[in-house]
């Protein structure tokens, strides 16, 4: 967990991103015993967390990363430098070749991607192994657009379409169909599946479960979970990969922003450097609303501010806040967990103002300044 109270949020430029090393290494700790005690494999999800900064410390504890494509398996080749898996909805002629050459697990969405690529991959069955990404057409995830199983879902070859295919050449599974869930929900979802493909597993190398577990959560039941990848391997004798993301850097990271003004509409209404669009997009996608360090929902603290950004979309709004004292131009403010996801998915809409990126060591005090962006970082994305 980031620890605010030991943090100097004026040590840092604003905005800025900034991920304690101290409660990285913490998450690791718990991953690598849940790595120890179900003899599972554990890969970084690059699509949550690709802070390349922080491989080195990463690869002491996983065994590898997953990739979505090309970019992030090169990205895992040669800066995390283990393991790559990589699976895509549907990969191009262009790229696949160096996908290949990157990977040492590739993953298909359909039995027509397959069989597209299936003369180069054989030519690669000495260094790579390939598998499909199985629906199980079960799915807990509390948010649609979260959803991998959804009804019409892109994801995912289903158990009737394997019906008179030939699995020559593929050595295991995967399936995705968890999102901040406990280890209850990967004990359903593991029914359906043996319910469903039973069949073809004993004739399989691995099995891989996906991301979306959150086993570094304090409520997460590690127990069950490392019972129910033990039991799999011991039923079916087959390796389990585990694909944590959001797991490996829960809680680790915060935002710093910054007051820029102060404006009224009915009520106070605080200017930020930091952007719910640019900066934090899952805010207006799934919604939600982030924590921020000493504040509280409307109402139960003296004074509250509708929080948003500097950006020209008008809903550019964080949400609303109750704090202690009034808000002055200058105060800074700390946005909690942003270390996960929002770190990737951020944009330079509108030019607005890109957070740095920042390493701060709780334990010794230490802040490193990994990234500073400046106009050329905007200039050089379209032109």
């Amino acid at each position: 967990m980031f620890n605010t109270a030991k943090f100097d949020p004026f040590s840092v430029p604003s905005p800025c991103f900034v991920v304690d090393e101290t409660a990285l290494r913490d998450n690791l700790e718990v991953l690598a015993d849940v790595r120890r005690r179900s003899g599972a494999r554990l890969l970084l999800a690059l699509k949550a967390f690709a802070m390349s900064d922080q491989f080195p410390l990463i690869r002491e504890y996983l065994d590898g990363a997953c990739a979505s494509g090309l970019y992030e398996a090169r990205l895992g080749r040669e800066a995390f430098q283990k393991e790559v898996h990589t699976f895509s909805p549907a990969y191009t002629e262009e790229e696949f070749e160096d996908i290949l050459h990157l990977s040492n697990h590739v993953i298909f969405n359909s039995f027509s991607q397959w069989r597209r690529f299936k003369p180069a991959c054989m030519e690669k069955s000495d260094t790579c192994r390939f598998g499909l990404r199985i629906n199980p057409e079960y799915s807990e995830a509390p948010v649609p657009l979260y959803d991998p199983c959804a009804p019409k879902s892109r994801f995912g070859i289903r158990q009737s379409e394997f019906k008179g295919e030939d699995l020559d050449g593929i050595t295991g599974i995967h399936f995705h169909t968890l999102c901040e869930q406990n280890a209850d929900a990967l004990e359903r979802t593991l029914a359906a599946v043996e319910k469903g493909f039973g069949e073809i597993l004993p004739d399989l190398e691995w099995v891989n479960f996906g991301g979306g577990h959150h086993i570094t959560r304090n409520d997460y039941d590690r127990d069950v979970l490392c019972q129910l990848v033990s039991r799999f391997h011991e039923v079916y004798g087959v390796s389990v990969f585990l694909e944590p993301g959001e797991a490996v850097a829960l809680n680790t990271g915060i935002l710093v922003a910054s007051v820029q003004d102060i404006v009224r509409n009915e009520m106070d209404i605080a200017i930020l450097d930091v952007s719910a669009t640019c900066h934090m997009p899952d805010v207006l996608e799934m919604p939600y609303r982030p924590e921020i360090s000493g504040a509280a929902s409307p109402g139960e603290k003296p004074r509250t501010y509708r929080l948003a950004g500097p950006s020209c979309l008008a809903g550019d709004v964080i949400g609303d806040y109750a704090f202690d004292r009034p808000l002055k131009i200058g105060d800074r403010l700390l946005f909690m967990d942003m270390a996960h996801y929002t770190m990737v998915k951020t944009t330079m809409f509108n030019g607005v103002k890109h957070p740095s990126i920042a390493a701060w060591d709780a334990d010794s005090g230490n802040v490193r300044i990994v990234r500073r962006f400046a106009y050329e970082d905007f200039k050089s994305r379209l032109g």
